[in-house]
């Protein structure tokens, strides 16, 4: 159902070198790029055909916040993968809002999840669902 999420930077470089990469530990690069006439936006994924995340300046010209209990969720297949784009996001700056772990029972159908947030103050979560391997 969601084709994309948007969130919002005041500095597009710092920006889009942090996801380059964040989302390259994932496999997702660039898949839309425009000008800075437009916001800078900038969309990354795995696919056209498949959910992104994209980051641009305000349309609006004002500053850039990030909302209070707003958040992207990014899906991942496996517990690794979810401490590495923790591990990495933390790397490049980012700041924990949750370490990676398990939220619930665990089972067949457990959440394993990690939570941060970007340069720019917006909240992200890595995620996977399924018992431990």
């Amino acid at each position: 159902m969601i084709g994309y999420v948007c969130l919002g930077s005041d500095n597009m470089p710092r920006a889009r070198a942090f996801y380059d990469e964040l989302f390259g530990t994932i496999g997702a690069k660039r898949i839309m790029e425009f000008g800075d006439d437009l916001g800078g936006f900038t969309m990354w994924g795995t696919g056209f055909d498949k959910p992104g995340i994209a980051v641009t300046n305000p349309y609006n010209k004002q500053p850039a916040v990030a909302g209070n209990g707003n958040m992207a969720a990014i899906a991942t297949t496996s517990r690794s993968t979810v401490d590495e784009l923790h591990a990495k996001a933390l790397e490049l700056g980012g700041t924990c809002e949750g370490p990676p772990g398990v939220r619930g029972e665990e089972g067949p159908e457990a959440f394993y999840g990690a939570y941060f947030r970007d340069l720019d103050g917006n909240k992200l979560a890595a995620f996977c669902i399924g018992p431990a391997a």
